[in-house]
């Protein structure tokens, strides 16, 4: 078994890459495949604490709420690099889910990330792929992010290494929808672009119809298919971080948990070409 791969990434923090990847988890474990959530490095104070061989890992909480909506249990390995702000430009690492050094955002760029990082990223990411079917890799901030391309395991340097399909999620609520999604894309290098299949339109309000034009432009421009526009829904799970401004509750029930995470599900699949998304990560399913 060698599992196949889609990452998504967004337009920018807050897009819905998180969320997206927890309706995709549980969509997929809906048709019986053994899905698995992953990211490579997450940015959060918000964390789950796993207790393994007698240690204790912590993980990133989001990452744990993607495994409940995979219906498998939280994996140390989901993600691989943890970083803890702790202010005045320093971070704590935690490689593997145990505390490893303190750093300054240049020495994590510049001694660390690709060094001792990412090659972690990528032994966690291949063992998980021989246990699955399908791993679904959330990505961080944008991948657009030109200043920092030289180091963002998190999106276009890992996709491009394992070779990943990409969905790319852009938020219409904040306005400048359109623009950041071309944006993205133009800013990308060619051969980065290529990995990009498709787009998803988030948190719509409105007549769907009003779109059309705008998509249309927008495919014609970036040559990407628009394949979701998913309309802003009330859910609550955890969330990332603090860069989310919608407040979640403090502790969640296994029936509640499921209950939120099928509403969210629910909306992404209904709202979405999935005989489209289905080919893209080569998986024969009928609908």
């Amino acid at each position: 078994m060698k599992a196949n791969l889609l990452m998504i990434q967004g337009t920018s923090s807050g897009a819905g890459k998180s969320t997206m990847v927890v309706a995709l988890c549980r969509i997929f474990s809906n048709m019986g495949y053994k899905v698995c959530p992953f990211k490579a490095q997450n940015m959060t104070s918000n964390f789950y604490v796993l207790k393994e061989n007698h240690s204790v890992r912590a993980m990133a909480r989001i990452q744990a709420v993607q495994a409940i909506a995979a219906r498998v249990q939280p994996d140390i390995r989901m993600n691989p690099i943890l970083l803890k702000p702790l202010g005045n430009n320093i971070s704590e690492i935690i490689l593997g889910g145990l505390k490893n050094l303190r750093m300054s955002a240049e020495e994590y760029y510049t001694s660390f990330v690709l060094q001792k990082g990412f090659p972690k990223v990528l032994q966690d990411l291949e063992s998980l792929r021989k246990e699955n079917d399908l791993i679904l890799i959330e990505g961080a901030g944008s991948p657009a992010e030109i200043n920092l391309s030289n180091y963002d395991i998190a999106n276009m340097i890992l996709a491009e290494k394992i070779k990943s399909k990409v969905l790319l999620v852009a938020d219409i609520e904040r306005g400048g929808c359109f623009a950041a999604i071309v944006g993205t894309i133009k800013l990308l290098p060619a051969p980065q672009r290529k990995f990009v299949k498709g787009i998803i339109i988030n948190k719509f309000l409105g007549q769907k119809s009003i779109l059309n034009k705008a998509i249309i432009s927008v495919q014609e421009m970036t040559k990407k298919k628009v394949l979701g526009v998913i309309p802003k829904a009330e859910f609550n799970i955890p969330n990332e971080d603090s860069l989310d401004q919608k407040r979640s509750k403090s502790s969640f029930s296994k029936s509640y948990l499921d209950e939120q995470i099928d509403n969210v599900a629910s909306t992404f699949k209904k709202n979405t070409d999935m005989k489209y998304l289905l080919n893209i990560v080569k998986m024969n399913h009928d609908l």
